[in-house]
């Protein structure tokens, strides 16, 4: 299965209402990060929770890293969990959860 299918059905996975409110967050499946090859996943933006008025402001951006989630699991179900996490992770920062709540949900 192509990586960004495990992507895409970690999206799919989300109940409608979440569906519909991340659906001006911009997505994408790149090799690594330049500065951190290590790093998993990266939400690029302003949560919802500290938002004023954004008309006109690009997308907020969420980065999921495929070499190292690749080279980390490579039990395909194993892999296809953690692409899960790493999106729901990054998806919570939009939400506004920080790190310490994530911590506490199992979503580290």
């Amino acid at each position: 299965m192509r990586f960004e299918t495990h992507v895409e059905r970690a999206l799919a996975s989300l109940p409608p209402e979440l569906q519909e409110a991340v659906r001006n967050v911009e997505i994408s499946v790149e090799d690594e990060h330049p500065d951190d090859p290590d790093l998993l996943g990266l939400y690029e933006g302003v949560p919802l929770p500290e938002r004023g008025d954004w008309a006109g402001v690009l997308p907020d951006r969420i980065r999921i890293f495929r070499l190292p989630l690749v080279e980390s699991f490579p039990d395909p179900a194993e892999l296809e969990e953690e692409i899960r996490i790493t999106v729901l992770h990054e998806l919570a920062h939009y939400f506004g959860i920080d790190e310490d709540r994530l911590d506490e949900l199992g979503y580290s």
